[in-house]
């Protein structure tokens, strides 16, 4: 489970970039989100799953979504 900042990960709804080096900001972060696919295929590729939730989400939504995801993987572990 990875919890991902809205300005260090560029959440698509809340996100902002400073005025200030703009450049180097949209730069980093855009890094920070490929890192972050390279992390996820190479725990895949061990056969781990990564969730990401964002850091301002609800508890609720957070757990409601892990909920669901162990759920489906226990699904297809058990033919269902």
């Amino acid at each position: 489970m990875f919890v991902d900042g809205r300005f260090w990960y560029g959440c698509p709804e809340h996100a902002t970039l400073p005025k200030n080096n703009a450049d180097f900001w949209r730069a980093k972060i855009v890094k920070n989100r490929a890192r972050d696919r390279d992390t996820d295929a190479r725990l895949a590729e061990a056969g781990w799953l990564s969730a990401r939730v964002w850091e301002h989400e609800s508890t609720e939504v957070a757990t409601g979504r892990v909920k669901k995801i162990v759920q489906q993987r226990r699904s297809k572990q058990n033919g269902r």
